[in-house]
């Protein structure tokens, strides 16, 4: 398998098998609402392959740290 080959998984066709791993970016404000900025670093990222989207707190007691979404 060569990384810029195509790779089907599941019923899925994605371009290539290069895949980037979810990363929390701290780029929410207090709140936990994502700006602009996150859908730009992802929109500059699109065309790279697989991208696994940052983490997320799952309630208000789950926040790990702050700033995320």
């Amino acid at each position: 398998m060569k990384l810029l080959e195509s790779i089907k998984v599941g019923n899925k066709t994605l371009k290539n098998s290069m895949v980037m791993a979810p990363m929390t970016r701290s780029r929410a404000n207090i709140n936990g609402v994502i700006s602009d900025s996150t859908a730009l670093y992802y929109t500059q990222r699109a065309s790279a392959g697989l991208i696994i989207s940052e983490a997320i707190n799952i309630s208000k007691q789950a926040t790990g740290s702050p700033l995320t979404p």
